[in-house]
């Protein structure tokens, strides 16, 4: 069973468990203070506004006791995918590295993006070719990836970088980069494979009518 963290100010859980279900994935949502069921098996900490983004986005969240268990089983083997709110709470959790921040622009950026991916051969890119182009939407305000120096070059020599923003043919470029992410970074993986975060919304690109599919390769890390 899939548990999708459900914080106050979360609204993109029912979408989470709308596009697992459609692809026959058994998902339930979690109000976050009823902790994880026994019988989890991957965890999703979704999109929204998480106590308002109080403080900084995900930090509060965070600090919830259900994150200390996200922990306990991500360090089990047991995925875990953070999108957009869920990726900064992961990162102010540690499961994650580096930290997002306000966009370059200073305002709230609602559109499509293209992704280049980077490494084929993690449970969330395994449906995808190396070097290969999707499309997701974005929708946050502070999703400017930034690590300290010297980290981003770690993190690519590992392979942890999953998807990187560029233009449709691929190109990876300042004028592609929606937010500023150093980089132009869109999402990693933790310590584990396992454990990943994203800016982009893989949960509303699932159904060719609605946003198109590019986002289903993701969600198949939890099949």
């Amino acid at each position: 069973m899939i548990s999708i963290v459900r914080f106050g100010g979360s609204n993109c859980d029912r979408d989470a468990k709308r596009a697992l279900d459609s692809m026959g994935i058994e998902s339930e949502i979690v109000w976050h203070e009823d902790g994880l069921p026994e019988d989890t098996t991957g965890v999703v900490l979704p999109g929204g506004f998480s106590y308002g983004d109080y403080l900084r986005a995900g930090a509060m969240a965070a600090r919830s006791p259900i994150v200390a268990e996200v922990r306990a089983v991500a360090d089990e083997g047991v995925p875990v995918l953070g999108v957009c709110n869920g990726a900064q709470i992961g990162s102010e959790s540690r499961l994650t590295p580096g930290a997002f921040t306000t966009n370059a622009s200073a305002r709230f950026q609602c559109e499509d993006v293209h992704l280049r991916v980077e490494n084929a051969e993690t449970p969330w890119t395994a449906a995808y070719e190396e070097g290969e182009v999707i499309d997701l939407p974005i929708a946050h305000g502070e999703g400017r990836f930034e690590v300290g120096d010297g980290e981003l070059e770690r993190l690519e020599s590992e392979g942890r970088v999953l998807f990187r923003y560029c233009d449709e043919a691929g190109r990876v470029t300042t004028a592609a980069n929606p937010n500023g992410s150093a980089g132009n970074v869109a999402g990693v993986c933790g310590e584990r494979e396992s454990v990943a975060v994203l800016m982009p919304h893989p949960e509303r690109a699932v159904l060719a009518d609605i946003g198109g599919t590019d986002g289903r390769g993701i969600l198949e890390g939890f099949a």
